[in-house]
């Protein structure tokens, strides 16, 4: 159990991370999606795990054999720069000090039986942090990469709900709603995760991450000098996760085509109803109604105190026999 008490300058610096980091959810995910509740929780990634082959499948081959199988990851394997692609990430753990390296890579390797590759690895190698580099690339494009527009939109979609919950209960509130495994009682935060210590804030915020690739506990990390970072297990929402082979989805994004799918179902369909439906907010069910409209796919009229909305001609057309529901099901 990691205790983690915040004082005044982190909690004024509560944040939720703007993206996902390419690198550090890679690492992430090629541990967690061994766990068949982190499979549940990203479906399409972990299809893409349990398929691969050739190149790919050898990458996972030296991955498996360099990380440990569960447990918490070498903190400088997930670094807080290169955000801005898989190859910046590399760079930055490749710029990591090789005594750093040493200690976090021999603590985590504490129950792992010896091996040449993993002693190179352990001592900073060049070689062996090449060969880890290039495995980890080859590993996220070919399981992650297809799906990472998903990803990314679950990120967004999780972030606005979680802002909505702080706009309506607090922080207070929000803190105690992020997981099961965190709780709050200030100034403390509490979080089952993989190791147990009490220490401070930083002092630079605290970022919340939530991903369905965390793996089955929350991860926290705590570096000198920059915020607390806390990801923690958050499923993809049923639509996003449904997306990962819906070229429907890939033209319009993934809300949108919900709300087209929406519409091909019977009875009437108004901007709240959409929401309510789509687990959006009022905006952004008006805003997705108005660019359908706009593109001709939809159309709209007020009856009363709401806004009604019909799929024309066009925006039928759009959809297969799968995407219209039944009056069963809808």
């Amino acid at each position: 159990m990691l205790r983690l008490r915040l004082g005044p300058a982190d909690l004024c610096r509560v944040r939720f991370a703007d993206r996902l980091h390419p690198v550090g959810t890679a690492l992430l995910a090629c541990q967690a999606l061994h766990d068949p509740d982190t499979a549940r929780m990203a479906p399409g990634p972990a299809a893409g795990a349990a398929a691969a082959v050739g190149r790919v499948r050898a990458a996972a081959s030296v991955l498996r054999h360099l990380l440990p199988a569960r447990g918490r990851l070498p903190d400088f394997l997930t670094p807080f720069d290169g955000l801005e692609s898989v190859a910046a990430g590399l760079e930055a753990i490749r710029a990591t000090p090789a005594r750093r390296v040493r200690a976090e890579v021999a603590a985590a390797y504490a129950d792992l039986a010896v091996s040449p590759l993993r002693r190179r690895f352990a001592e900073a190698d060049d070689e062996a942090m090449g060969l880890f580099g290039r495995a980890l690339g080859t590993w996220h494009d070919g399981v992650l990469g297809p799906h990472w527009a998903d990803l990314a939109d679950a990120h967004r979609h999780r972030v606005a709900e979680a802002a909505g919950h702080l706009a309506t209960h607090g922080l207070d509130g929000l803190l105690n709603a992020l997981h099961p495994a965190i709780r709050w009682e200030a100034p403390t935060l509490t979080v089952r995760t993989w190791w147990s210590a009490t220490v401070s804030g930083t002092g630079h915020g605290l970022i919340l991450l939530p991903s369905p690739l965390a793996g089955p506990h929350p991860r926290v990390l705590v570096e000198p000098g920059r915020p607390v970072l806390v990801v923690y297990p958050a499923p993809m929402p049923r639509r996003v996760a449904a997306s990962a082979a819906d070229p429907l989805g890939r033209l319009l994004g993934t809300t949108r085509a919900a709300v087209l799918r929406r519409l091909a179902g019977p009875g009437r369909h108004t901007t709240t109803s959409l929401g309510r439906a789509l687990g959006i907010s009022l905006s952004s069910a008006s805003e997705h109604a108005a660019a359908l409209r706009a593109a001709g796919l939809v159309s709209s009229v007020r009856e009363g105190g709401a806004v009604s909305h019909r799929l024309t001609p066009l925006g039928a057309g759009l959809l297969g026999p799968d995407d219209v529901p039944t009056a069963g099901r809808a």
